[in-house]
C-alpha cells in the first residue's frame, strides 16, 4: 500500500479500552505501523482530508472506523472519504459493534471495504489484526 514505507493506519474509535486492544494486538504481532487515532468524527475528517493541525500529515493507507462516534458518525465519515475523489482509494474498514443490518447494508451501499464486527478479547483482536495485515497488505494490491 504505501510503497517503500512505514503503514499508516487511521484507527476512529472513541472507546479507550479498544483502542488499547487495538494497539496491544499490533505489538503481539510485531507490527511497526504508524497508528494515529481519532477519538471523534471531526478530527478523523480533519485527518483524512489534511485540515487544521493535520494539514502537513502523511494520508492513511487503511482506515478503521467505527459507525457510534461523537458529532460526526462513522457512516458520514464513510460517505465523505469515499465520496471524494482524493481519497477515494483508502480502504474503510468498518470496525464496529453494531451487527444492525441496516448498518451492514448501508456501510456497504456507501462503499465500504468491509464490514466487521468488533472483538471483546485481546486474543480476538490479535486475530482481527493479524487477518487485516495478512489481507490488506501482504495479499492484496492496492493502489499507491
Amino acid at each position: 500500500m504505501n510503497a517503500g514505507g512505514k503503514k499508516n493506519i487511521l484507527l476512529v474509535e472513541d472507546n479507550a479500552g479498544d483502542v488499547l486492544l487495538m494497539r496491544e494486538a499490533f505489538e503481539e504481532l510485531n507490527l511497526t505501523y504508524t497508528i494515529t487515532v481519532a477519538t471523534d468524527g471531526l478530527q478523523a475528517l480533519d485527518i483524512i482530508f489534511k485540515k487544521g493541525s493535520y494539514a502537513d500529515a502523511r494520508p492513511p493507507d487503511l482506515i478503521l472506523l467505527d459507525v457510534n462516534l461523537p458529532g460526526v458518525n462513522g457512516h458520514e465519515i464513510l460517505i465523505r472519504a469515499k465520496g471524494d475523489e482524493a481519497t477515494r482509494h483508502i480502504p474503510i474498514l468498518m470496525l464496529t459493534t453494531s451487527t444492525n443490518p441496516e448498518d451492514i447494508r448501508k456501510s456497504y451501499r456507501n462503499f465500504a471495504n468491509a464490514y466487521i464486527p468488533k472483538p471483546i478479547h485481546l486474543d480476538d483482536f490479535i486475530a482481527l489484526v493479524s487477518s487485516i495485515d495478512r489481507f490488506w497488505y501482504q495479499t492484496a494490491c492496492v493502489p499507491v
